[in-house]
């Protein structure tokens, strides 16, 4: 009984025994070398770095970034931040002064027309279109619009000119005229404006050969003549000779002299001014006569006019025939500077007489004119009678 009661005691003592003697799993120990080299090769990730290598022998001690690793600290990574590279520029609109016309001070005559030019280049990221504007800015128009567009197409990079037809002022001085650019938008995008600065002169000016002075004008001294008319006696004209009334009428049978304004004259001329028509007494070989008041003759006069007739309505002038005379009273006797037949031909003739020999003489000057034949249609005219110098 006993026995069997002390073998299941001595089976427990056994199997503990046996428990002690049998090898147990041993925790594994960790290589030095393998914990260096993991460590060497998490910070080199960290920074971009190829991994150490591990040594043979392990560091006596820790390096200060394996300690920091160690730590609770967080180590920051290494790894660089994506950073933008900036382009040429980022400015939509945007110019660069490359040359102009019209330099700065230029003169110019009143009222002379010019054109300024500016060349820029297209420094941004915009294309410059036509709906783009050059805008006047502030200071002297200069006869120019408030706005020009631009050209054309304008890529950035490109050159373009952009012109401005201008005028100067009539007042001489200092000008200045200031411009700015304009975008699709309606936005000004140049900071510093533009500009033409000319300067107005008055031309000096050129001394010329002064033309000939009037000094006698017979169409002014006319109605201060003596006019008187010649030929054979008629009813409503008794006698040889007639003193006649300056200023007409046109219809007097013994003659008349009188201005015309307005009137055309051979060659289809519409003459604006006065001129003289002297008729003869209207009988055959009739003449009128004209003494002017008195003149001095000075050095270089001559005695220039027109001579012909006037028109009819119908572009006609007549079979009027008569001599033209000039001749100058002195002592109670004429003397003739000269003489020209006339007929109706289309063209006036233009005399001119040098009054030279008579220099320094105080006298009278005549005009007549006489008729060939019939004098009904003898309307003969003087255009611009005077004495020149």
């Amino acid at each position: 009984m006993y026995k069997n009661r002390l073998l299941p005691f001595v089976l427990i003592l056994l199997l503990a025994l046996l428990a002690c003697g049998l090898p147990t799993a041993a925790t594994p120990t960790q290589d030095q070398n393998a914990v260096y080299t993991a460590a060497a090769q998490t910070i080199a990730a960290q920074a971009g770095q190829p991994p150490a290598q591990a040594t043979e022998t392990p560091p006596t001690s820790l390096p200060t970034t394996l300690a920091a690793v160690a730590t609770d600290t967080p180590v920051p990574s290494a790894t660089p931040t994506n950073t933008l590279v900036p382009s040429a520029t980022t400015v939509c609109d945007k110019t660069l002064f490359v040359s102009e016309t019209i330099p700065d001070g230029t003169v110019f005559a009143p009222g002379a027309t010019f054109t300024k030019t500016w060349r820029v280049r297209n420094v941004g990221a915009c294309t410059w279109t036509a709906a783009y504007a050059i805008v006047f800015d502030h200071g002297d128009h200069l006869g120019a619009p408030d706005t020009i567009p631009f050209p054309g197409n304008v890529a950035p990079g490109q050159e373009v000119d952009l012109s401005i037809n201008m005028q100067a002022p009539i007042t001489p001085g200092a000008y200045e005229s200031y411009w700015k650019f304009r975008n699709a938008s309606g936005v000004i995008f140049v900071v510093n404006p533009y500009w033409a600065k000319i300067t107005v002169v008055a031309p000096t000016p050129t001394p010329t050969t002064p033309g000939p002075v009037v000094a006698y004008n017979f169409i002014d001294q006319a109605p201060s003549a003596e006019w008187e008319s010649e030929g054979a006696s008629l009813v409503e004209c008794p006698g040889l000779y007639k003193v006649l009334t300056f200023g007409g009428p046109d219809t007097d049978p013994c003659g008349f002299a009188m201005y015309r304004e307005g009137s055309k004259v051979e060659g289809g001329t519409v003459l604006p001014g006065k001129i003289l028509e002297t008729h003869p007494r209207w009988v055959n070989n009739g003449g009128i006569y004209g003494l002017f008041p008195a003149y001095t003759v000075q050095s270089g006069d001559r005695f220039r006019a027109q001579l012909g007739f006037l028109l009819n309505a119908d572009d006609t002038c007549g079979v009027g025939s008569v001599s033209f005379q000039l001749s100058y009273k002195s002592d109670s006797v004429y003397y003739v500077l000269g003489e020209w037949h006339e007929s109706c031909n289309g063209t006036l003739r233009s005399v001119d007489v040098d009054l030279s020999g008579i220099v320094g003489q105080t006298l009278q000057f005549r005009l007549a004119v006489g008729a060939f034949g019939p004098a009904s249609q003898d309307w003969a005219v003087w255009v611009a009678p005077r004495v020149e110098r």
